[in-house]
């Protein structure tokens, strides 16, 4: 120590001074992982909600389509795009074959779009 009671150039520094700060540091950079990895989770969710919405409005438009074949496959389609529209999708894809409906429906927008394809009729009987 010097005479004035503080350290000297030449003299060694106290354990641990070189550190003073690093916690400040490290706990930027770990809350910068932690906004990285909330920001990915946030990203996964929103991926399964436009998925799952997607899946409701193709099987929906799909059990609609088949539920009304008879009268057409122009109407069957119709009403299964106004019933997509009811949940939030698009009615990308309507094929009416016989009484079975086949339809895909799309939801979100940019990168969190998913399509989804749905098929509806009635339940195939074994002779």
């Amino acid at each position: 120590m010097r005479a004035g009671g503080g350290w000297s150039r030449s003299s060694p520094r106290p354990y641990g001074a070189a550190d003073r700060g690093s916690a400040t540091v490290w706990s930027v950079g770990a809350i910068a992982v932690l906004c990285v990895v909330f920001g990915v989770v946030l990203g996964l969710g929103q991926a399964v909600v436009v998925r799952h919405r997607a899946a409701g409005g193709a099987d929906m438009a799909a059990l609609a389509a088949a539920d009304h074949w008879a009268g057409g496959t122009a109407a069957a389609c119709a009403l299964a795009d106004r019933v997509a529209l009811a949940q939030d999708t698009r009615l990308t894809r309507c094929v009416i074959v016989g009484d079975v409906s086949d339809v895909s429906a799309a939801s979100g927008a940019g990168p969190f779009t998913a399509e989804v394809r749905a098929r509806a009729g009635p339940a195939a009987t074994s002779p």
